[in-house]
């Protein structure tokens, strides 16, 4: 199959935009000029923007199904009264309903690779097969509070998980072994299985330093930082991702610089719930690889990339006490390339020989004009709703607003339909 996108600009890596087509081949990017070969399918980009799509580098994407359920406490009371208890309810079907719904979302906010951590990860694996999104997913591991084998027994399904689902979805699905945090995941537990991790080749992905109270068990057990902490145990390596980093310190930070492991930046999560500012900019600075993502639905409450994108700007600025902290570019390059390096999800460039994952902005907006800065606008005023067609792979998951691989209707309303027996049943 190829596609050709046409009439419109592009936004290069370097963020030049230039008139120019764009010419898709077999799921990769093959010319991009103005004298591009005919595809046997064609988009109009006319008066838009053609960009790489976005990257939400750290997510639940099933809790769209508590979304609005639960808000306005601190973390850890919203986790174990609200969030914890209704999780425990929900089945298989249930997960992949509140994927779908979750995918369906990103395909129309102009989002085509994410990271993913939760549980029955074959049923999410199964609606981003459907939905024809890129993705590396895991089953998030959680030792506190259980016994022993059931510890051991939730670390195997992480393993087993990344094992059967690694290349699924024509290869867009790949995996990694999550667990939750240094502080939820058992010392004893995190010595057997990071080894056995490394020996089948997959990297980590886990929260670092979300709020104060993750810091403290460490270091009372261990009398380190979480970050140094996860360095001994081997879990910090330029395949590795971690989320949040809000409160991470001057020796975190040249440590993650170091090792090469990648921060997520969740800046609407950790304002909702109180969790604190993350030093994003003090992060580029040293050298560490920093995305973005919008977490769980429930604690943001959408998944709109280009809000977070807004967000990170924002709140960089407000963090580092500088207004030109965390610049258009930079929230731009952290929601697509930045993105895509911490998780190693392959795409975030618009260029020759790159992953066909593209969006097409559609810059014919009141909030849109004049265009006076394309870069700047796509930081502070560009929505969800502007994505005028999306792409995954060289395919056309979205074409003039409409979803093509996904039913809208039936996404919402089996959504729907699930989360309220879900709460019914809590």
């Amino acid at each position: 199959m190829s596609l050709t996108i046409e009439g419109g600009r592009v936004l290069h890596p370097d963020h030049a935009i230039e008139e120019a087509d764009v010419y898709i081949e077999d799921g990769v990017v093959r010319e991009i000029g103005d004298d591009v070969p005919a595809g046997t399918e064609s988009l109009d980009a006319e008066g838009g923007l053609v960009m790489p799509g976005l990257v939400n580098a750290h997510g639940h994407v099933a809790m769209t199904l508590l979304r609005g359920y639960a808000d306005d406490k601190p973390l850890q009371e919203w986790l174990t009264e609200d969030i914890w208890p209704i999780e425990g309810e929900l089945k298989p079907a249930d997960v992949r309903a509140g994927a779908a719904l979750g995918a369906l979302e990103m395909i129309r906010s102009g989002t085509t690779a994410f990271a993913d951590m939760y549980f029955h990860v074959h049923a999410v694996a199964d609606a981003v097969a459907e939905a024809g999104l890129r993705a590396r997913i895991g089953h998030g591991v959680v030792t506190l509070g259980k016994e022993a084998a059931e510890a051991r027994t939730d670390f195997e399904e992480s393993l087993r998980a990344a094992d059967q689902l690694q290349g699924a979805a024509d290869g867009r699905i790949t995996t990694a072994v999550m667990p939750h945090a240094p502080h939820t995941v058992g010392t004893e537990f995190l010595e057997e299985y990071v080894p056995k991790t490394r020996e089948a080749g997959v990297p980590l992905h886990f929260h670092l330093n979300e709020t104060h109270d993750y810091l403290a068990p460490i270091a009372a057990e261990t009398g380190q930082t979480p970050g140094a902490y996860a360095d001994d145990l081997g879990m910090l390596t330029e395949e590795d991702w971690v989320a949040h980093g809000v409160h991470v310190s001057d020796e975190e930070i040249d440590l993650l610089a170091e090792r090469g492991t990648g921060v997520v930046h969740c800046p609407a999560s950790n304002m909702k719930l109180a969790s604190g500012m993350a030093p994003i900019q003090k992060m580029l600075d040293a050298g560490v690889t920093v995305g973005l993502g919008t977490d769980g639905a429930a604690s943001n409450n959408d998944l709109d990339m280009f809000d977070e994108l807004r967000d990170a700007a924002m709140l960089g600025k407000l963090a580092a006490d500088d207004a030109s902290a965390v610049d258009a570019g930079t929230a731009v390059e952290m929601a697509t390339q930045g993105s895509a390096r911490a998780t190693g999800l392959g795409s975030g460039r618009l260029e020759e020989g790159a992953a066909a994952d593209c969006i097409v902005v559609d810059f014919e907006a009141p909030h849109l004009t004049p265009p006076h800065d394309l870069v700047s606008h796509l930081a502070y005023a560009v929505r969800g709703s502007d994505v005028r067609h999306t792409v995954c792979d060289g395919e056309v998951l979205m074409r003039e607003r409409e979803v093509l691989t996904l039913d809208e209707k039936q996404v919402r309303e089996e959504a729907e339909r699930r989360a309220m027996r879900a709460v019914d049943r809590t």
